[in-house]
């Protein structure tokens, strides 16, 4: 999000971030950027006066949902604007690869045609431009769900400075990393896995090792998990990633199942950090050369790659170094910014007929923007309702 809020600032935009969000204590400052912040309710119309009267030339939604809640209030409000869905990731894969692991299957149609499924793509139908952050779901996009490829935007992470200075070399790092939000499935079930299998078979090796956990809103089933004898730490947030990284020798990262570009393994490869995942967790991110580490899916190649990284100097700098390369070939704001831009420009100069040339998006505009229109609408009203209740209660 802030790269892609970096990108139009630097096109010489103006940008508001509007959230329902209350404010955390751990938000970026968005205004050291020169980024105006709204604070908005839900289900209520004073956003619609509101963007109305600010009359955006393009209005970009964080993820299918947010369209679903604002898309018609936006095209009511200012119909000229430009409609952009940040995908983040496609949360159809990403729930179809936890349902169909659970279910130890492999994953299907069935699975993939989800309702949540329906939700997602009808919203991208929606939309004048969907950015897509990883080739694997730009090619899944057309070849499965058929949305045609002028619907469709591939945004990478976009980074201005793809490789962090004065990384720590190898002997001046100890012990392992993992890294995640314990709210993401995929990031707690990789914990519980490192727990009951990878780490006994890791630590078994290398027992004065330590794996160092960190992610945000640790719940008490995680902190439970800490155990300072086997080495396992269980640590929550961590103020700095970047910090805590480069001081890892080894990041461990695997992800069972899962979608889009990890951010984790992108903060390891700018940290100079190699890392340990899977299939699933390098999706997207490989280029020529190979991975910045290793890729296994069983438990006992995972421990053992993680092994060899750890103890073999050599092995761990050339990790490294793919990396870094990894970096500069598929994540270089230079490489991705001109092609992103023009055609984002050339969509706003052809809005009129690009819109009227996707009939299915004006049908379920048509068609689904009145059932969310009336439901935010009764729920705006009975809210009032019952907001005048408890004051005439109280008088």
């Amino acid at each position: 999000m802030l790269s892609l809020l970096k990108l139009y600032l630097a096109q010489g935009w103006q940008v508001i971030f509007a959230s329902v969000a209350e404010p955390g204590p751990h938000r970026y400052p968005l205004a050291e950027l020169g980024v105006n912040e709204q604070q908005l309710k839900l289900n209520d119309s004073s956003f619609d006066a509101w963007l109305a009267e600010l009359a955006p030339q393009a209005v970009m939604f964080d993820r299918f949902m947010l369209e679903e809640q604002f898309g018609w209030r936006v095209e009511q409000a200012c119909p000229q604007a430009m409609r952009i869905l940040d995908m983040e990731d496609c949360h159809a894969l990403r729930q179809a690869r936890e349902h169909c692991f659970k279910a130890a299957v492999p994953v299907n149609a069935g699975a993939l045609n989800s309702e949540l499924a329906q939700r997602e793509m009808a919203a991208i139908y929606r939309c004048d431009i969907t950015l897509v952050i990883s080739e694997y779901e730009m090619q899944l996009l057309q070849q499965h769900y058929q949305i045609p490829s002028a619907l469709l935007c591939y945004c990478p992470f976009l980074l201005d400075q793809p490789v962090t200075s004065g990384t720590a070399e190898f002997a001046a790092r100890q012990h392992f990393i993992a890294i995640g939000n314990f709210r993401h499935a995929p990031n707690w079930h990789a914990v519980l896995w490192l727990k009951q299998q990878i780490w006994p078979l890791i630590r078994a090796q290398l027992p004065a090792a330590e794996l160092h956990i960190y992610g945000a809103y640790p719940p008490p089933k995680a902190t439970a998990l800490h155990n300072a004898r086997e080495g396992f730490l269980v640590k929550g947030w961590a103020e700095n990633a970047s910090t805590v990284l480069q001081q890892a020798r080894v990041c461990l990262a695997p992800l069972a199942f899962g979608a889009g570009l990890k951010g984790k393994l992108l903060d390891a490869m700018r940290c100079g950090t190699p890392s340990v995942t899977t299939d699933v967790g390098a999706e997207g991110m490989q280029a020529t050369g190979g991975w910045a580490g290793a890729i296994a899916n069983d438990a006992q190649t995972l421990a053992d790659a993680a092994v060899r990284l750890y103890q073999h100097q050599d092995l761990w700098q050339q990790a490294q170094q793919q990396g870094f390369r990894t970096l500069q070939l598929n994540f270089d704001l230079a490489l991705h910014q001109p092609r992103i831009w023009q055609q984002l420009e050339q969509l706003r100069s052809n809005l009129h007929s690009h819109r009227q040339q996707n009939f299915t998006g004006l049908m379920l505009r048509h068609h689904a923007y009145r059932s969310t229109k009336f439901m935010g609408q009764w729920i705006e009203v009975k809210t009032r309702l019952a907001e005048l209740s408890s004051q005439t209660d109280a008088d």
